[in-house]
């Protein structure tokens, strides 16, 4: 069955400003050997902002990485402000997935403002809530060898206590398939680098959910399968059993809904989600899947 919902955000919300009627489409489909798949179908053209509308000011943390590019590019087309915090501001370009043409050159708007810093000070993270912010997404990453084996708890730590001082609520937090409770969705190859060569990150990475979980905020930990920098689809399916890959500017989409629609409908909860439903997947660590060939 196809149900078509429609979310209407009230005019006097505390935590996110008003914006344009979003529709989402949700797709229950048939149970497969390995789990059933809700499908989340994005809007395929988001509605043009009017003139009276309010835009939201979103902040992204780790900016330049290729998942926060997505976030950071989209939103800016979706006439909302941004505020990004990364140690490279300069690595911040037009993702690959979304941006067409103009991939990989410099990124810059004047609705974007970018900040050098270090997740794990608090000094820093304490400058992006300088501004009013609507709504945050953690797209934190990096090789534990480079970023320590904690950082992606102390960064989101320090970010959620900096939400809590300026009444900040909504926050998307992208973490990864096989984190948390969602170990048995991973594939058993997946599985065991986890165990093994992936063993601090995802340390890490269960300690961070378990921090956003106990916050008290508006929070969705967004779990995506194997990330491609693929064009977007716009449909996501939202995973009980194995999941498969998904495009980068997909998982973008998402994470914006999650901050700005006040209705969204996995708040509290914490999604495994693929573009194609059910599918096993490999951990594809080649230069090619990260763009770079």
């Amino acid at each position: 069955s196809i149900f078509l919902l429609q979310s209407h955000k009230p005019r006097n919300s505390p935590s996110l400003k008003s914006k344009p009627t979003m529709k989402i489409c949700s797709l229950l489909t048939a149970a497969s050997a390995i789990g059933a798949a809700n499908a989340f179908v994005a809007p395929q053209q988001r509605p043009t902002p009017s003139s009276t509308a309010l835009d939201a000011t979103i902040a992204v943390f780790g900016a330049s990485g290729l998942t926060a590019q997505e976030c950071v590019y989209q939103a800016l087309k979706d006439g909302d402000n941004v505020v990004g915090l990364t140690r490279n501001p300069s690595n911040v370009v037009v993702p690959k997935g979304s941006g067409g043409a103009n991939a990989e050159t410099p990124l810059s708007d004047p609705n974007l403002t970018l900040i050098g810093g270090d997740v794990t000070n608090a000094a820093d993270v304490a400058k992006v809530f300088e501004n009013d912010i609507d709504g945050v997404i953690v797209a934190l990453g990096g090789k534990t060898s480079d970023v320590g084996d904690s950082m992606l708890t102390d960064g989101t730590n320090n970010i959620m206590a900096a939400m809590k001082e300026k009444g900040v609520k909504r926050i998307a937090v992208v973490t990864s398939i096989g984190a948390g409770d969602s170990k048995d969705q991973a594939p058993f190859a997946f599985k065991i680098l986890m165990m093994t060569v992936m063993k601090k990150i995802f340390n890490d990475k269960n300690n961070q959910e378990e921090a956003v979980v106990n916050s008290g905020l508006e929070y969705c930990i967004v779990r995506p399968g194997g990330l491609t920098v693929d064009a977007p689809t716009g449909v996501i399916n939202v995973i009980d059993g194995e999941a498969g890959s998904i495009p980068r500017a997909d998982v973008a989409q998402f994470c914006l809904e999650a901050v700005k629609d006040a209705d969204f409908p996995y708040v509290g909860k914490t999604p495994c989600i693929s573009s194609v439903g059910g599918t096993s997947w490999t951990k594809d660590r080649s230069k090619a899947a990260r763009g770079e060939m």
